[in-house]
């Protein structure tokens, strides 16, 4: 997934950061709401983590203005405020999760997981495709019952085509869902991810449409 934190928290920020990149994701971080305006404007997120008090205005009101101009991106909410009322209101301006700070990386990592499969369709945390076995939160794959070992890229990329079962997905959708706006992308980069992907899972478990993208066959 590519996320979005929002954070002028330098300490915590960098934190998160690792975190979720070690998780496979692919991150970009914005210290103010003005940037995070910005990076929405230009780019497609798969989720955002949202601090409520930003130094040029309050986060609350940024969701309610992305939730009033049609994007139904998941946002979780990580902040300091603590009381019932806090949580009501952010709850109430469209977030689909609440964290208090100071919060456990792990738990952070759990909530983003459960919030993405909620809104890909599959709450069930398991999914049995052909002859794989996917655990989702471990982040691991097994063929005819066999471990399948994959890197954090190449889950990356398969999360993103198990996101969107049998649809095809060009080669920008999937180097916007892999990378940050800081990553250097090589030009076949995705093409070497997908022939590895392959190697590990069956060769005619990605298709090819030439000149438009890829396909995660389901059956």
């Amino acid at each position: 997934m590519r996320i979005l934190l929002i954070e002028d928290d330098k300490s915590l920020g960098s934190a998160v950061s690792d975190q979720i990149r070690a998780d496979g994701h692919s991150l970009d971080w914005a210290q103010t709401l003005e940037e995070a305006r910005d990076l929405t404007r230009i780019s497609r997120f798969d989720l955002l983590l949202l601090d409520l008090m930003l130094p040029d205005g309050r986060g609350i009101t940024f969701l309610k203005d992305q939730r009033n101009a049609g994007n139904s991106v998941p946002v979780i909410i990580l902040t300091a405020l603590d009381q019932v009322s806090d949580r009501i209101a952010g709850l109430n301006a469209g977030a689909d999760d609440y964290l208090v700070k100071p919060f456990d990386l792990d738990e952070l990592s759990a909530r983003i997981g459960s919030v993405a499969r909620r809104y890909s369709g599959n709450p069930n945390p398991m999914i049995e495709l052909a002859d794989l076995s996917i655990d989702l939160p471990a982040k691991s794959v097994s063929r005819d019952g066999q471990p399948v070992t994959l890197t954090g890229r190449e889950w990356a990329l398969f999360e993103a085509f198990l996101g969107r079962p049998g649809q095809l997905l060009s080669k920008a959708q999937l180097e916007e869902a892999l990378y940050s706006f800081d990553d250097e992308i090589g030009s076949n980069t995705i093409e070497v991810h997908v022939s590895h992907l392959r190697k590990k899972l069956g060769r005619d478990r990605i298709q090819t449409e030439r000149g438009l993208g890829y396909r995660l066959v389901t059956q």
